[in-house]
């Protein structure tokens, strides 16, 4: 377990540029099973979840060419022969469900555990998977373990409509289609921008995918994929970051390849706290000094409110950075978490920086900002972006302050202290 140690109180300024998304490099990195032919990724970011994909893969026999400087991985899975046990998949991390159409394609029978771990913000069902797989032509049986099993003939094309628009659903039935006799539609589909980049990566390994970025994904299937040289997108999540630890300490932070076209919604959020984000083409930019106001609705007898929700609503996973950022801004405010039902488990390590935070029910939170704060030792759930905003908290207030068991943070933020170092922060990790 790693803690982080840090001394806050010093705005962060400079120029930065962002890793690649982790939430695109994963599903990416499984897609490239779906081909024997080599594939080149680039703007890889070094993550502990894909180095624990990179391990599996190499133990079966594909070959992991990762020059970790220059950001690039070549993989070839022409001698992938797999040989591991029954349900010997990693199993600390959810995206190991995205290995499913993958490993059905070539193996055409796996089994699996109902339960894979991810982070704690609540239930991730495994379900909805199994759903759109069965459209798809697999059988599935048993309990614990789960057998799916493929025919010889492979995918066969349906019509599916989701439950909800679920990221990792939506990716699998995109890798399941691409390879399916025939033509498959997805209702109510996904379309955050790490499944936009799936998507796209499909298309340019040979996948005929139309409606990408909309609810409605119709893909025709092809007799096989091929390789590709495919650049993974700017991490929005992290950028994210950078700017509201600038906003959140007062400095002037300038972060490059800032992905402007997916920032609507987030600079509407960042004004709604006082705090004005403008670009520069593809620079993205919080100036410093800004008075922190949390904004006033003219329906005056409401709350004003940030209210997050699967996509193109706000970002879930940046509603926590939002939450810490409110802490500094005078006034009060509703946050509403409409997707997980664990995901405000971390405020009472909020409170102890001495946050006025009041929690309503397990999906709704109010913040009163503006109050005094002071360092604190807290501890990390194991949710990443509420790890980064006890971290964002931390530096923003002078004296020293320990954010402990954090390293989760590492599964999205490579180089994360030493990013916000160089721009002035000072962190490091311990143990």
């Amino acid at each position: 377990m790693s803690d982080l140690i840090v001394q806050g109180g010093n705005p962060l300024s400079g120029t930065i540029t962002p890793s690649g998304n982790k939430n695109s490099v994963l599903p990416i990195f499984c897609a490239t099973l779906l081909t024997s032919e080599p594939v080149t990724l680039r703007n890889v970011p070094d993550i502990t979840d894909l180095n624990k994909l990179v391990s599996f893969v190499s133990s079966q026999g594909s070959t992991i060419d990762w020059d970790r400087e220059a950001a690039t991985m070549v993989i070839d899975h022409a001698n992938f022969a797999p040989n591991f046990s029954d349900h010997e998949l990693p199993q600390d991390m959810r995206s190991t469900v995205l290995l499913y159409p993958a490993l059905l394609h070539r193996l055409r029978k796996i089994t699996v555990r109902s339960n894979t771990k991810g982070c704690s913000l609540g239930v991730r069902e495994i379900d909805p998977h199994l759903h759109v797989l069965a459209a798809l032509g697999v059988e599935i049986s048993g309990e614990e373990p789960l057998t799916l099993e493929l025919s010889a003939a492979g995918f066969t094309a349906n019509r599916t409509w989701l439950d909800y628009m679920s990221v990792t659903v939506t990716e699998n039935f995109a890798m399941a289609a691409a390879l399916a006799e025939g033509e498959s539609t997805l209702m109510n589909a996904a379309s955050e921008p790490h499944v936009q980049d799936l998507c796209n990566a499909l298309v340019a390994m040979g996948a005929k995918l139309t409606g990408i970025g909309t609810s409605r994904l119709e893909i025709e299937g092809v007799a096989e994929l091929h390789g590709a040289d495919i650049t993974i997108g700017t991490d929005y999540h992290e950028i994210v970051t950078f700017l509201a630890l600038g906003a959140i300490t007062g400095g002037e932070v300038r972060v490059e390849n800032s992905v402007p076209q997916h920032f609507d919604l987030i600079t509407h959020a960042f004004k709604r706290l006082g705090v004005n984000i403008r670009h520069e083409g593809l620079t993205a930019i919080v100036d410093p000094n800004q008075s922190l106001q949390i904004e006033t609705p003219r329906t005056s007898n409401l709350l004003p409110k940030i209210e997050a929700a699967p996509w193109p609503y706000f970002s879930v996973d940046l509603l926590p950075l939002m939450i810490a950022l409110s802490t500094h801004a005078t006034g009060t405010i509703h946050f509403w978490n409409k997707v997980y039902e664990n995901g405000f488990s971390w405020i009472p390590e909020l409170a102890k920086f001495g946050a006025h935070a009041v929690v309503s029910d397990p999906h709704r939170l109010i913040v009163f900002g503006g109050r005094p704060l002071r360092p604190a030792v807290v501890d990390s759930p194991y949710v990443i972006r509420a790890a980064v905003a006890l971290a964002m908290m931390a530096a923003s207030i002078p004296g020293q302050s320990i954010v402990r068991h954090a390293e989760i943070i590492k599964r999205a933020h490579p180089r994360f202290v030493e990013n916000l170092n160089s721009l002035g922060a000072q962190l490091e990790w311990e143990g």
